[in-house]
């Protein structure tokens, strides 16, 4: 039976975010809120629990994963970008924008897509998300919640709990939130592809 922690979306509790990260760096999987309904991660280096998350989602090894970043000073440690899309992801983030880039070493070779070898990298723009992330001080392994048959991101915390409390173990409560996943771009090949358009809005990269 996961836990609920009910959350103040503007003034994070600072216990349970700590509380939080302690389960994450044991092997959770967390379900929580960012500016583009909730999205479910792990620690960068948990393998089983990754595995998990796929099987929640039914996804497969070829899935573009994220990694959900506290700030920019965090992207050149994983991704490599170019001073193009460097300007490009500055200027929106934080957002509803998840950009894919050729991963780096230090990025675990099952979180990168196999056959090209990159990696999504995402700064949200949620208290609650960001408080995880600075207290957990690194990238958290990351998915929108879009649970199989579905087109949209879970954005009620009540219902997710009922549909997944015996296959996650933690559910962070932030309040309703919108069902638009974030809008992918890939920005690995220098022009910008627009894989999936979501919350963010397109327009500054066309």
């Amino acid at each position: 039976m996961s836990q609920f922690f009910e959350v103040h979306p503007v003034n994070p509790q600072l216990r349970l975010i700590k509380q939080a990260c302690e389960m994450i760096h044991q092997g959770a999987v967390v379900v929580y809120p960012t500016d583009s309904g909730y999205a479910i991660g792990c620690h960068i280096d948990d393998k089983a629990a990754l595995e998990r998350i796929c099987r929640i989602r039914d996804i497969g090894k070829d899935h573009n994963f994220t990694l959900m970043c506290r700030d920019m000073s965090e992207l050149s440690v994983y991704a490599r970008v170019d001073n193009q899309a460097f300007r490009q992801i500055k200027n929106n983030t934080p957002g509803p924008y998840t950009f894919i880039l050729k991963a780096t070493k230090e990025v675990p070779k099952r979180l990168q897509n196999p056959k090209r070898k990159t990696i999504g990298i995402r700064v949200p723009d949620n208290a609650i998300a960001l408080a995880l992330l600075e207290q957990l001080g690194e990238p958290l392994m990351s998915t929108s919640l879009i649970l199989p048959g579905n087109q949209m991101t879970e954005s009620d915390p009540e219902e997710i709990r009922g549909r997944l409390e015996k296959q996650v173990d933690l559910i962070i409560d932030g309040g309703s939130l919108g069902e638009h996943p974030t809008t992918v771009l890939d920005l690995s090949e220098g022009e910008c592809i627009i894989l999936r358009e979501g919350e963010g809005d397109v327009s500054a990269f066309v």
